[in-house]
């Protein structure tokens, strides 16, 4: 059962060889991301957002912060990836990010409204790459050699990964 919470659409597994059509799809996660959270927290009490999604897991606010951090980082890389060769990433602690006092008791608006406009951004940017643009990659110090098309595909994971935290809990509760 714990697995099913940490993990409630299933782990991340790249496609290789991702087509086009598989490529939009992703994109489409990524820009849906933006109502999908906003819907997932609507309505939820100070006391439900600070409610962890499963024992020993972030907060419902927690999981907020961490998708603007994560995608923040996210779409630097891309630009990162599509301006110089092979660039070298630096990775951050998730986990002590969540654990700042603004991953702990920021009001989520402030993610919300950066999600909005950071995944306008990043979709913008998608939707116009070239073919070839996919191949291009990062070097992460702990994971090797990144590419692209990777990496669309786990940000768009990620994206219903932990909206699905949220839904997930709120069923449980019955909120």
């Amino acid at each position: 059962m714990e697995s099913s919470l940490s993990y409630p659409i299933g782990r991340f597994e790249q496609r290789v060889g991702a087509s086009t059509e598989d490529r939009a799809a992703c994109i489409r996660s990524i820009r849906e991301l933006p109502a999908a959270l906003r819907a997932a927290v609507s309505g939820l009490s100070r006391e439900r957002l600070d409610t962890p999604y499963r024992d020993g897991g972030w907060t419902v606010r927690q999981v907020v912060h961490h998708l603007a951090d994560s995608h923040m980082n996210a779409f630097a890389r891309f630009k990162l990836a599509l301006t110089q060769d092979t660039p070298r990433i630096t990775p951050y602690d998730q986990d002590a990010w969540a654990a700042l006092p603004d991953g702990r008791s920021a009001d989520v608006e402030a993610s919300l409204s950066l999600i909005e406009g950071l995944h306008a951004r990043w979709v913008l940017l998608l939707e116009d790459l070239r073919e070839e643009a996919w191949t291009r990659a990062m070097d992460h110090p702990e994971r090797g050699r990144i590419s692209l098309d990777y990496t669309l595909q786990l940000y768009a994971w990620h994206c219903r990964h932990h909206v699905a935290h949220v839904t997930g809990l709120r069923q449980r509760k019955g909120w």
